[in-house]
């Protein structure tokens, strides 16, 4: 019997562009405080996390710039949609965050914003190196070839 994907789980917002931008080192699962209107959104897709970053201030993280679409139906209690968003670590984790970002070309960017097998909200930040035009050019070049193998691969194969 082949294995159902959980109901829990769902992927809500993607930062694609991230991977072209930068080269990341290191990725780590940080939780999300929401409110509850948030929570709602997200489970119906309303998020963008392209345009956000994450930064190590006053001993904490914060997600901050992302997008988060108002919950129609919480008219009372709503949310601000680009707010401060703290994201929750160890406190291991959170010193080698600040140790890594406080090295010169470092930064953290969120990958994907997501729902965990248990349902609870998650984020996938990543160590990051900004890539320079040549590096840039080069990862769409070998993306390039790489779709090309698999043209010719699937013709003669």
């Amino acid at each position: 019997m082949p294995p159902r994907s959980d109901p829990n789980s769902k992927l809500v917002a993607e930062n694609r562009r991230a991977r072209f931008d930068y080269a990341i080192e290191d990725d780590i699962e940080c939780g999300i405080v929401l409110a509850g209107s948030e929570v709602k959104s997200l489970r119906q897709g309303g998020a963008n996390i392209a345009e956000s970053y994450a930064s190590v201030e006053g001993g904490e993280l914060w997600l901050i710039n992302s997008y988060i679409a108002p919950y129609g139906q919480a008219t009372t209690f709503g949310h601000e949609e680009r707010r401060r968003r703290k994201l929750l670590v160890s406190k291991r984790e959170l010193s080698k965050l600040w140790a890594e970002t406080s090295k010169k070309g470092k930064t953290l960017v969120p990958l994907r914003l997501y729902f965990n097998s248990r349902g609870v909200a998650k984020l996938a930040v990543g160590i990051a190196k900004g890539k320079k035009l040549a590096d840039k050019r080069a990862t769409e070049a070998r993306r390039d070839w790489d779709r090309q193998k698999q043209r010719l691969l699937k013709e003669h194969g």
